[in-house]
């Protein structure tokens, strides 16, 4: 079965690998994102992940930006490929989708018709979830609303943070593309519509939507940092300058202060609290704006705390 494979970040990684590992299929493309700055913006350009891990398989690529492009769509017709198969990639035109003989398939990380859209992962521990898992489907104008073909469940860590959890999800997603391809190339998909009454959405991060809301409770305030991190980071300001938040936990101040306005600076014992709308949380990893990132007891060793009026907002 000819296999045409497209995505860029790790996540997509494992997938490519265990179709590459599969001799019954044969990748005869990859597609993926142009080089450019990856850690920071003003890093050197570097190859995507996927290219990474196509370029040790020796697997021919072409790298895009436009999915659009007329000359994207050539390519893609000329390779006659039978399947598709998408990993955290662009929305495709249905000019490039359909040229698959056997359709599209995109593996999404979220049990749709559950977090449509651009964050899933993010979007499951922001909410609290304690479940979650991917689903493969295939392709359709609309975005992630193609028929399901298969799905797996995964168990959410109370402890673990969204880069944490997607490396699980892509391990498990790889195994369900795989066992997907099979189904396809044996003709024996039986597949299954989304439910339009438990749509739920998990909208592109920005700036707007990853900064912290110390108003909310403890629980909410911590599940919010876990699904941001490590990246984008949740954030908040700290004496005017942006301050990111990678790890926090929940927990009370040694001496057990009374509860202060939200957001309000604590330190005691050696560690940083903040307060919340229902108790305190400890603040364990951070970077203020022009610094490195670090751990909050490095940070308090160079912090000079005026008690209740230093605040994160």
């Amino acid at each position: 079965m000819r296999i045409i494979f497209m995505g860029t970040p790790e996540f997509a990684v494992p997938s490519l690998k265990a179709i590459a590992a599969n001799n019954e299929f044969k990748l005869i493309l990859v597609v993926t994102g142009t080089d450019k700055p990856r850690r920071n913006k003003n890093a050197e350009p570097e190859p995507s992940p996927v290219k990474q891990a196509a370029i040790s398989l020796g697997l021919p690529v072409y790298e895009t930006d436009d999915v659009n492009s007329l000359e994207f769509a050539e390519i893609v017709a000329a390779e006659r490929a039978d399947v598709i198969v998408v990993a955290a990639f662009r929305i495709l035109p249905s000019t490039v989708f359909e040229e698959a003989a056997l359709g599209a398939v995109n593996l999404h990380a979220s049990l749709l018709p559950a977090y449509r859209g651009a964050a899933p992962i993010n979007w499951s521990i922001i909410n609290g979830d304690r479940e979650t898992g991917v689903t493969t489907f295939f392709l359709q104008k609309r975005v992630d609303t193609g028929n399901i073909i298969l799905q797996e469940n995964m168990t959410i860590d109370p402890a673990e943070n969204a880069t944490d959890l997607a490396s699980r999800l892509s391990v498990l997603g790889a195994c369900v593309v795989t066992d997907t391809l099979h189904l396809i190339a044996s003709h024996q998909v039986v597949v299954s519509t989304q439910d339009e009454a438990l749509v739920s959405k998990a909208p592109k991060l920005t700036r707007n939507n990853t900064r912290i809301s110390w108003s909310q409770p403890v629980r909410n305030v911590n599940d919010f940092i876990r699904g941001l991190a490590t990246k984008p980071t949740a954030w908040t300001t700290f004496n005017g300058k942006t301050m990111k938040i990678f790890k926090a936990s929940p927990g009370a101040p040694f001496s057990e202060a009374a509860l202060l306005s939200p957001g309000t600076v604590f330190v005691d014992n050696g560690k940083l609290y903040a307060s919340c709308s229902d108790g305190w949380l400890e603040v364990l990893s951070l970077q203020l704006e022009g610094r490195k990132l670090m751990e909050a007891a490095e940070f308090l060793r160079g912090f000079r705390h005026d008690s209740q009026q230093q605040l994160f907002v």
